[in-house]
């Protein structure tokens, strides 16, 4: 595949602190890419910079094998083939949604600019929408308009700053996966800015996960999940628990869930103290199994329940089971585990449980 987006040991700052630091990632033509991390990590500062709305004070950012941002080198925002849908729109309240759409295309003639905004306004399914006006269009139909905007003079990468966050959570469930859908039918490379890991694993083919400025795994969704390189990947990504264990062999460990066999060899002393982390979808309820647990609560999803799950060392972790077995607070039940993928970390601070 070709490399449309090269970011290499690229530092920003802020009154002389850097927000990032060192952050080098790659994205393919055609892919959608995610920076992915809690509020104040600097994933919108990346975007602007990639836009070319905040100066860079070392490395490069390159397109198409270009460099488009250096210390010494900066392209114009204007000049880039960047298209931007910023988070609360920015559409023009004076302008009809054709107009909009048609802002950026100034170079084309007047029956190639009707043309083509009628094209945009077809693809995201508002061709009848065309002489409104912004305000008379609903929060998820602005953002439409505001893709449309974006895609019209064909850029070469999309930035799509927390587009979905004014919206509520099904109308962004369902706008993410129509957004995917039009991005890919035309090819478009782009990168999302959200906090929300359950949008960026519907949207996004590649997710960066940073802390402080730091990315700290760019990998895949499933990736990210199942092999988490350290314990802020484990923790942010996903819900799931720690468990302390010991480790017996390289690949082998005894914890409070009996003895777990991994799929992977760890090359620590035998004996070394270890968290292992434990995902919800890795207990499996069974009545004939010789585990208990009692279950603490619960918290009903629609097709499946979330329980949390006291051990009888006192130790809690979480099952995912689905919602038709409907278990009570209260109740002894019998589990197993079928972990396929076994991530430990050795002790080095102390547990604690993953959020999301």
């Amino acid at each position: 595949m070709t490399q449309l987006l090269k970011i290499d040991n690229l530092t920003c700052r802020y009154d002389e602190q850097d927000v990032i630091a060192g952050l080098s990632l790659s994205l393919n033509e055609g892919d959608i890419g995610c920076l992915l991390g809690p509020s104040g990590c600097g994933k919108s500062t990346i975007l602007r910079a990639i836009a070319g709305f905040h100066p860079v004070s070392g490395g490069s950012i390159s397109l198409q094998n270009n460099i488009i941002s250096s210390e010494t080198h900066n392209v114009v925002p204007e000049k880039r083939p960047v298209g931007m849908v910023f988070q609360d729109y920015a559409l023009f309240p004076h302008m009809t949604i054709a107009q909009n759409v048609g802002y950026g295309l100034h170079k084309l003639s007047s029956q190639k600019r009707k043309e083509k905004v009628a094209e945009m306004l077809t693809l995201v399914n508002l061709s009848d929408l065309a002489n409104r006006y912004p305000h008379e269009l609903s929060g998820g139909q602005q953002q439409r308009v505001s893709l449309a905007r974006a895609m019209a003079p064909e850029p070469s990468l999309i930035l799509l700053d927390e587009p979905f966050s004014n919206l509520d959570v099904e109308l962004r469930k369902r706008l993410s996966l129509d957004i995917r859908d039009i991005l890919k039918s035309l090819n478009m490379t782009a990168i999302l800015v959200t906090h929300d890991q359950h949008e960026a694993f519907a949207m996004c083919d590649q997710i960066g996960v940073i802390k402080d400025g730091i990315i700290q795994q760019w990998d895949t969704p499933y990736n990210l999940y199942h092999e988490p390189v350290n314990r802020f990947v484990a923790s942010f990504v996903g819900q799931g628990c720690f468990i302390k264990g010991k480790l017996i062999s390289h690949e082998s460990f005894e914890t409070d869930l009996g003895v777990i066999e991994g799929n992977r060899a760890y090359n620590w002393e035998a004996g070394s103290g270890v968290d292992i982390l434990i995902r919800p979808d890795d207990i499996v309820f069974d009545p004939s199994a010789s585990l208990s647990c009692k279950i603490i609560s619960k918290t009903f999803a629609g097709t499946s329940t979330l329980y949390r799950l006291e051990l009888k060392s006192g130790a809690v972790i979480e099952g995912l089971f689905p919602s038709h077995q409907d278990l009570y607070i209260g109740d002894q039940i019998n589990i197993n585990l079928a972990a396929d993928h076994l991530i430990a970390f050795q002790w080095s601070e102390p547990s604690s449980k993953t959020s999301q």
